[in-house]
């Protein structure tokens, strides 16, 4: 399980991060990993634990936001993968490439799901 107690959760936070860790096991992404991102969404889309803590200091227009941020971030992941030079299908060396013209530092430890990313953050 991720760090950290899930008891401040809602039912519907944890049912959330549940479809979302089983979308991405469905991809083929370790349980663990995709418990974390499934957990990472959670929070970033809600702010958090909503019960007592953390969440609750969040004010609604900045959760809305962060919401907003990770739909578009979404629609964007999605468009690129429709590319036909799709950063998805290329070899890992390429991708590496391509950081190094970019100037992407720790490019030489990431794993091939990093360095998209980090190459899809500095466009």
């Amino acid at each position: 399980m991720a760090i950290g107690s899930k008891e401040k959760y809602t039912a519907e936070q944890k049912r959330k991060a549940e479809h979302i860790e089983e979308s991405y096991e469905a991809k083929g992404v370790s349980q663990e990993k995709a418990e974390q991102i499934a957990w990472a969404t959670v929070n970033k889309q809600s702010g958090g634990g909503e019960r007592s803590g953390s969440g609750v200091t969040t004010p609604e227009a900045e959760k809305e936001a962060a919401r907003k941020d990770s739909a578009e971030n979404a629609a964007e992941t999605r468009q690129a993968k429709a590319e036909p030079n799709a950063l998805e299908y290329q070899s890992i060396s390429a991708l590496r490439s391509k950081a190094r013209k970019k100037r992407i530092s720790g490019r030489s430890t990431m794993n091939k799901v990093e360095l998209i990313m980090a190459l899809r953050q500095a466009r």
